[in-house]
């Protein structure tokens, strides 16, 4: 059975704002993990942490830029496994954002946890993009304090 993980979360900052948060190499390492990313279609890159071998988790996810709507959308494949070149997590990060007139609808789907062996990912990245969201949103609200006119 195919599961997704669906998310909507509110930001009181335009999308050009948020889209820096999710496109920014150095502002994602901040809320999600240290990086290589670019913001360019085709580009491979990879998010690192630590390994965790409960989950044949080597600490590395691999990903490539699949398409880009400046500040509209973004996605990217997310790929993992134990090691030694194994994928046994093969998914898709889908980023959206609605401009309304406060501020930003954020979308996130998650899709490609099909296998059996990806159900405690699924479980735990559940969880764990909630905490992103508010984590994005604590940076957020600490630069426009920071920086109360622009």
């Amino acid at each position: 059975m195919a599961r997704s993980i669906k998310h909507q979360f509110f930001f009181p900052h335009p999308p050009e704002t948020v889209w820096e948060y999710l496109t920014r190499s150095e502002l994602m390492e901040l809320w999600l993990m240290k990086n290589t990313f670019q913001p360019v279609v085709g580009t491979d890159f990879q998010f690192r942490t630590n390994p965790i071998p409960s989950l044949d988790f080597d600490g590395i996810f691999y990903c490539r830029v699949l398409e880009i709507v400046p500040f509209k959308k973004l996605s990217y494949s997310w790929q993992s496994g134990p090691g030694n070149g194994e994928i046994t997590l093969d998914s898709v990060v889908v980023w959206k954002l609605e401009a309304t007139d406060k501020g930003t609808e954020l979308f996130l789907e998650h899709s490609g946890f099909a296998k059996e062996e990806n159900l405690n990912f699924y479980k735990g990245l559940t969880n764990g993009w909630l905490e992103k969201f508010t984590k994005i949103e604590e940076l957020l609200n600490a630069a426009q304090h920071a920086h109360p006119n622009t």
